[in-house]
């Protein structure tokens, strides 16, 4: 009996045995767990179709990125945390749905994200700055932190000297994160006709490469053609690089700050669930866990390693 008693494999049988009875009748425990409620604005505009991102290793558009990095967001996010869905074009936020459970509506949000399309545009201009600021009052609507998805290329130009426009809200109300979409070089943007159908790109006076809805510059007296009442931005056509496109990371991160948000680009933070979570609020839930499957993960381990280690000892050979 001394010796049976002393032998291993009594005590990891044993071992297996007791973790089996835990695993039929240990009860489930209550845990608190942080969620999150979430609305995720996407700018559809027309410079989002420019292909410099990729998905799983192939080309593809600022928007197809953004919305493959949305659909891994949601599969991530935990049970009992909330996601809105809305777009963006022109000079605002439009909502398409209120927040709802990532999980027990997972297939809906999905297809939400991928019929994503830029299509759905009702406009083709793209003031990303007062688009932002129409976000973040739809977000404090809903008590949600906002996510808002674009890749900053306002269209027309802000007026002379990059003024931004007035936020007229509370900064810091509303938490979350503006995501920069598209590579840093800048790139043609495609171009479509009435159809939709893809036929170039768009060349330098296909785009408006100054903004003058504002006073003209300081120097615009010096300018061929200048006269203050008739030409008072001068007669020449601008010159410009507003038809190439490329993530405006520095406007971003300034937008972002004047409404307290975060700043991150898809391209270097492609794990948004971190990135949002650090800049959000948490949203502490209860949640009962079934803990039996660990206890019977254990005694099957148990009984693994009692009887594999036998076999194990007899393939190994002895060391001189």
């Amino acid at each position: 009996m001394r010796e049976r008693l002393d032998d291993a494999r009594f005590w990891t049988l044993l071992a297996a045995t007791a973790l089996t009875c835990l695993a039929i009748l240990l009860p489930r425990v209550t845990l608190t767990r942080d969620v999150y409620d979430l609305l995720v604005i996407v700018d559809i505009t027309g410079s989002m179709t420019t292909r410099d991102m990729s998905v799983a290793g192939k080309p593809a558009s600022r928007l197809d990125a953004a919305k493959a990095a949305l659909e891994r967001l949601v599969a991530d996010l935990p049970c009992q945390s909330r996601l809105g869905l809305g777009v963006f074009t022109e000079r605002r936020s439009f909502l398409l749905f209120n927040p709802i459970d990532v999980c027990a509506d997972f297939a809906p949000l999905e297809t939400a994200i991928q019929n994503l399309d830029w299509r759905m545009a009702w406009e083709g201009d793209s003031m990303v700055a007062k688009g932002l600021y129409h976000a973040v009052e739809i977000a404090a609507d809903l008590k949600a932190d906002l996510v808002f998805v674009t890749d900053g290329h306002e269209a027309p130009p802000l007026p002379s000297g990059g003024a931004l426009p007035e936020f007229e809200g509370t900064p810091g109300k509303v938490l979350g994160l503006v995501i920069g979409a598209g590579g840093t070089d800048k790139v043609p943007m495609p171009k479509y006709d009435d159809d939709g159908n893809e036929i170039g790109t768009y060349g330098p006076m296909d785009v408006p490469q100054e903004n003058h809805s504002g006073p003209p510059p300081p120097d615009a007296h010096l300018r061929p053609g200048y006269h203050p009442k008739w030409a008072p931005f001068g007669s020449d056509v601008p010159q410009g690089e507003e038809h190439l496109s490329s993530v405006k990371s520095e406007h971003l991160a300034a937008i972002a700050a004047r409404v307290g948000l975060a700043h991150a680009d898809l391209i270097t933070s492609p794990d948004l669930l971190s990135a949002i979570t650090s800049n959000a609020h948490p949203r502490p839930v209860e949640v009962a866990v079934d803990i039996r499957p660990l206890a019977a993960a254990l005694a099957l381990a148990l009984l693994v390693a009692l009887y594999a280690a036998p076999l194990i000892a007899r393939r190994i050979p002895i060391g001189i």
